[in-house]
């Protein structure tokens, strides 16, 4: 048996494998951020650590013998937190959230010095976790001088399972500390970021063992001594793990919460002009590139709100299949953007409403700028020479058929639908914890899951679309210029 545990912002799952890889139990706990101050998003670690004894509490009660049988344990972690802990181990401040914008500035300065694009192969976003410590050491200064070690969220979860520093690659080139093509940390950026190397933790790949569990939690779940704990990764290298995307021409497209372009890449190819992430993959050797919009579902989940309807009677209401792009436009900027602009203020806007425009309208209008905001994300990542195909369609927002219709004729692809089942970021944390514990390769563990059903673009209305998408795209920079 292995255990991956997914640490997410809104809660932890814990999910049991067999030696096959398949899913034999779960459980999922659920806690919440706090935002004291607008653009602020942080969370208590001790929330998940409380979430995750009560997680495991279930799964002992009614699989106790199965956790008696774990040989390994991989976490996959919500990427960018700032976790600061003190020379005894204790945790000085909340963590600083990955959709934390508060350290613009900060993030600006990073990003402008020499050598740091380069070296980290990605811009310097407000939400990667260098800005983050400088704006602790310039507004909380006493807390700064205390920092023995930084953490991100999985590595703090791999600290408390074994009591040992260590975090894995792809987690770990979210800082802007790591240089991404060499794979460790790098003194310059570090010193550019007013860190240095021992308040580090160490490095190992994510399907490498890292350390072994602590007796006192082996004892009190019924588990072994000797389980291992892997490096893990970060939640978008443990969900293309989980779905098998981690070569060329191997990805996906994740309309959740947030929505993410994503594939796999044999060597690396960083370009951060193009706001695109160039992260190490979660196991050696292996790189990914996604470009990430900061508000998917959100954006659905917000209309829904709004009309005081559900975000599946609003998608209901639109049927399964596209008939052309609504005039109506929106743009999902609700939270400010990543790729390809990098915005931390611009936030969203209806245009061309009139009064015919219903709610119909304004849904298929809001699933037409998420799609039009992938391929702003599609056409930055096609800018590094990777070539994006075989693109699986997963995430939430992926139920609705006409949405996936529409991305896969907005970016002129085919997109798979896997057949139901249960695979993502805890799948793929537990399927790193195969590899680590020496259940098979990482071609043999790593696979894709069974399709479904392939959407096929509209090759009728793809003039229409590209028409539709040209203007969404001149819409930024007037947007931009408004007060």
């Amino acid at each position: 048996m292995y255990l991956g545990l997914d640490l997410g912002t809104s809660g932890l799952r814990a999910l049991l494998v067999d030696d096959g890889g398949v899913p034999v139990a779960s459980e999922a706990e659920a806690y919440e951020a706090q935002h004291p101050r607008a653009g602020w998003s942080e969370q208590d670690p001790g929330a998940w650590t409380a979430a995750l004894d009560k997680a495991m509490g279930r799964l002992k009660a009614a699989h106790g013998p199965a956790l008696a049988a774990v040989r390994g344990i991989g976490v996959s972690g919500h990427m960018h937190g700032a976790t600061l802990l003190d020379a005894e181990g204790a945790v000085l401040r909340p963590c600083i959230l990955w959709n934390d914008t508060r350290s613009f500035e900060e993030a600006a300065t990073l990003d402008g010095t020499e050598g740091v694009r380069a070296l980290s192969g990605n811009i310097v976003f407000p939400g990667f976790t260098a800005p983050k410590l400088l704006w602790v050491k310039a507004h909380e200064p006493e807390t700064f001088a205390k920092i023995a070690k930084v953490l991100l969220p999985a590595a703090y979860m791999n600290h408390h399972l074994t009591g040992e520093y260590f975090a894995d690659m792809s987690d770990s080139a979210g800082t802007a500390w790591l240089d991404v093509g060499k794979r460790a940390w790098s003194g310059a950026l570090l010193q550019a970021g007013a860190m240095s190397e021992t308040q580090m933790p160490r490095l190992v790949e994510g399907s490498e063992a890292g350390a072994t569990l602590r007796n006192d939690l082996a004892a009190a779940w019924g588990m072994s001594r000797d389980v291992i704990v892997v490096g893990g990764a970060g939640d978008n290298a443990a969900a293309a793990c989980g779905v098998g995307a981690m070569g060329e021409r191997q990805g996906f497209v994740s309309l959740g919460t947030s929505g993410v372009l994503l594939t796999g890449r044999d060597g690396y190819a960083p370009l951060p002009a193009s706001a695109v992430h160039t992260f190490c993959h979660a196991v050696p050797g292996q790189w990914y590139q996604m470009g990430v919009i900061l508000a998917a579902t959100d954006s659905l989940n917000w209309l829904a709100r709004v009309t005081g309807s559900k975000p599946a009677e609003l998608s209901r209401e639109l049927g399964d299949a596209i008939a052309g792009p609504e005039r109506l436009r929106f743009l999902p900027y609700l939270s400010g953007e990543r790729t390809p602009h990098n915005d931390s203020h611009i936030r969203g806007a209806f245009l061309n409403l009139g009064v015919e425009s219903d709610r119909k309208a304004m849904t298929q209008a809001v699933m037409e700028g998420v799609s039009f905001a992938l391929r702003d994300c599609a056409e930055a990542i096609g800018q590094t020479g990777a070539d994006l195909g075989g693109l699986l369609a997963i995430g939430g927002g992926a139920a609705s058929r006409f949405w996936v219709e529409t991305i896969a004729t907005v970016l002129n692809l085919p997109l798979d639908l896997p057949k139901a089942g249960d695979f993502g970021a805890a799948l793929g944390a537990a399927r790193l914890a195969m590899v680590g514990a020496g259940a098979g390769s990482v071609d043999e563990i790593m696979t894709r899951p069974n399709v479904a059903g392939t959407i096929e673009p509209r090759a009728d209305l793809a003039a229409a679309y590209e028409d539709a998408y040209q203007a969404y795209r001149a819409s930024y920079p007037a947007l931009k210029t408004l007060p």
